[in-house]
């Protein structure tokens, strides 16, 4: 039997679907889409559950180079779910979902609160918050810019209204697409309290993450059973730093969808765009910004803190 990568079954799905109809190609991904996202969390030693551009993958870069250094591991190959551990079996294997949108939502219903005793709930999960607002504006560029189609096609089946890329505004998808900020904040805290009910749950705010990243990283590691020193974690740190990752982005390093280069000539295709906390300030002008602050303040759980007090941001 082949011994295929997740990389590579994925593809045997997408590739022959394309040419069909798409409301029948859209049925036909979601079904098999989940079955690989569930045999994926199911062998997966750790779970990362985040909305996308939540720091997702810049955590799994940095991840990924703790295991580059320990075993002499290519710089360009990060880890996503088995790449490492089909080459070396002591490395664990990640799965790192939305668990909502599509075919990710099923292993979100199996960690969701009052969910059926099941494996997935007994193992190592972390939910990584960020504030909705900043997920928001760099969610439009992901969306609009760098968004493979078929994703872009399955999250449009998923929402009532869908959003089209070519011409929706950056305020408009914000403040009222059906995946702007509201559906962000009730993400959020829906995320925030399923993982408090979990076993080995442990959330994980962004901001603290880039505050004290060493500190941060080394927890996760410690959640996830592994140990590494103080001097791996920093090295893992400095290496994941803003500046270090855009320029090997934008030099080509990497082959691999969540981090390769879009458009070396458009600073908004960039994965490592900005990576500011409180960044959307510069997006919107005040009146949009004190809007934007006091739908999140009404709405977000309070222990996630976000908008509770303006600076803090």
């Amino acid at each position: 039997m082949l011994n295929l990568s997740d990389g590579v079954k994925k593809a045997l799905i997408l590739i022959p679907t394309q040419p069909l109809p798409a409301r029948t190609r859209v049925a036909v991904r979601r079904k098999h889409l989940a079955r690989l996202e569930m045999a994926k969390a199911q062998r997966a030693n750790f779970l990362i559950i985040g909305h996308p551009k939540s720091g997702n993958t810049w955590l799994k870069v940095m991840i990924s180079r703790l295991y580059q250094l320990r075993y002499n591991l290519p710089e360009s190959t990060l880890i996503n779910t088995d790449e490492f551990a089909r080459k070396i079996p002591e490395i664990p294997r990640l799965a790192a979902t939305n668990a909502h949108y599509s075919y990710e939502g099923e292993v979100g219903k199996l960690l969701a609160c009052g969910a059926t005793d099941n494996p997935l709930r007994h193992k190592p999960v972390l939910f990584l918050a960020r504030n909705p607002i900043d997920i928001a504006v760099s969610w439009f560029h992901q969306f609009t810019k760098r968004q493979s189609r078929a994703k872009q096609e399955l999250i449009n089946h998923f929402v009532d209204n869908p959003v089209d890329r070519r011409t929706v505004q950056m305020w408009d998808f914000v403040r009222y697409s059906d995946i702007g900020l509201p559906s962000l904040i009730e993400y959020q805290n829906t995320w925030a309290r399923n993982v408090q009910a979990l076993e080995h749950g442990m959330l994980v705010r962004y901001e603290e993450l880039r505050a004290k990243p060493v500190l941060t990283l080394h927890a996760i590691t410690q959640l996830m059973g592994e140990e590494f020193s103080l001097d791996e974690i920093s090295d893992a740190v400095e290496w994941g730093s803003f500046d270090n990752l855009q320029k090997l982005e934008t030099s080509g390093t990497f082959s691999q969808g969540g981090m390769k280069l879009v458009n070396a000539n458009d600073p908004s295709t960039f994965k490592v765009r900005r990576g500011k906390v409180g960044g959307y300030r510069e997006d919107f002008e005040a009146a949009q910004v004190a809007e934007l602050e006091a739908l999140v303040r009404d709405n977000i759980l309070p222990e996630l803190g976000y908008c509770q007090d303006a600076a803090d941001d």
